[in-house]
């Protein structure tokens, strides 16, 4: 799958709402009440990420999540990378 230019992420960044575009990764944080929540979010993303064969990168930090998006083997953002922040957008 070929790598996004800069100008086709910035496009597709304005259908993924709370996604930005930094050090060459789609990136989203999201915030929960408490660490279970996160946590359960996280199995979910995970089971997600599995069916797609696609694995983000993810931190957990109690209640915050941070998630990372990018095809390595591409060397940069693909519509792989965008889809599969459309479906985490989803959960």
């Amino acid at each position: 799958m070929a790598k996004l230019s800069n100008d086709e992420i910035q496009k597709k960044l304005q259908t993924l709402p709370e996604w930005k575009y930094e050090a060459g990764s789609l990136m989203r944080d999201y915030a929960f009440a408490d660490f279970a929540l996160a946590f359960a979010f996280v199995t979910r993303l995970a089971l997600l990420a599995e069916k797609a064969n696609h694995h983000p990168d993810i931190d957990i930090r109690y209640n915050k999540v941070h998630v990372a998006l990018v095809s390595h083997d591409a060397g940069g953002v693909t519509e792989r990378d965008v889809a599969m922040a459309g479906k985490i957008s989803g959960l």
